[in-house]
């Protein structure tokens, strides 16, 4: 279910607290060193180019655009994760607001890049405020890191989060592609990227997963109970047993689309 114009998805309101905020914070993978170029070459930005990070979490995509030298706003829903990005960038301007609802003037940015956040808000209300605030041939990008569950354990992974999904929107679905075409936009064109996210396994498995907001929305026990299950995978899995250091295989996925004059 995507979700409708200016409703904020329960999974997000009720997920998104101030300690899911923490989790995201150390769970959450960087973006592969490639994302830099394609921010210059695809999208355009650089010094004197102004960019929209929307649905900008933490902040953890907003270190990438403020490397890119571009004047940087950062839109975010959710209070907790915007103090958290305020805290951490405060160079940045940091706003309250929605895809639906950018106070901003027409025609007025170069770019918005939505990361790990566009399947909230994938409906003709923010596509059509995006184009109304991108210039003439700007630039809209989205991105998503995605686990690489081609890998055996990291498919046995997925399964204990995917079991408790309800109706939140995910980019996996692909729900979010029926949003295109649309008029004023050209075609959507995408590039692939591979990394991988190494850390602890206390940080890039479990709070991984306990930053996913269908997750944090959970009961307290079942939040246990998935816990539970994500410690016995790491237990049985030969390459996480017993590791101080591992390593998740994650795949990146941008896409970008051009306003046309």
């Amino acid at each position: 279910m995507i979700n409708p114009p200016n409703a904020l998805h329960h999974s997000a309101e009720q997920g998104y607290t101030p300690a899911a905020a923490d989790h995201y914070v150390r769970g959450r993978p960087d973006y592969p060193p490639e994302i830099n170029t394609w921010l210059r070459d695809t999208l355009g930005l650089g010094p004197g180019a102004t960019v929209i990070d929307l649905g900008a979490g933490t902040g953890k995509f907003t270190r990438r655009l403020l490397e890119t030298g571009s004047h940087v706003i950062a839109v975010e829903p959710v209070a907790a994760m915007r103090a958290k990005l305020a805290a951490a960038l405060p160079e940045v301007d940091t706003r309250a607001g929605t895809a639906e609802s950018l106070a901003l003037d027409d025609a007025s940015v170069d770019a918005i890049v939505c990361a790990q956040a566009f399947h909230w808000f994938a409906n003709a209300a923010s596509l059509a405020e995006i184009l109304r605030v991108l210039k003439p041939g700007g630039r809209l990008g989205l991105i998503w890191n995605l686990r690489d569950a081609s890998v055996e354990w990291v498919a046995r992974l997925d399964a204990i989060v995917n079991r408790a999904e309800g109706d939140t929107p995910r980019y996996y679905t692909g729900q979010w592609r029926s949003a295109f075409p649309f008029a004023g936009f050209g075609p959507l064109r995408e590039q692939r990227f591979v990394q991988g996210h190494t850390g602890s396994p206390e940080d890039v498995i479990v709070a991984r997963v306990k930053s996913t907001s269908f997750i944090a929305a959970l009961p307290p026990e079942e939040q246990a109970r998935i816990e539970a299950e994500l410690r016995a995978l790491i237990d049985s899995e030969p390459e996480l047993r017993g590791q101080a250091v591992v390593t998740v295989p994650y795949g990146t996925a941008a896409f970008h689309c051009v306003k046309q004059p």
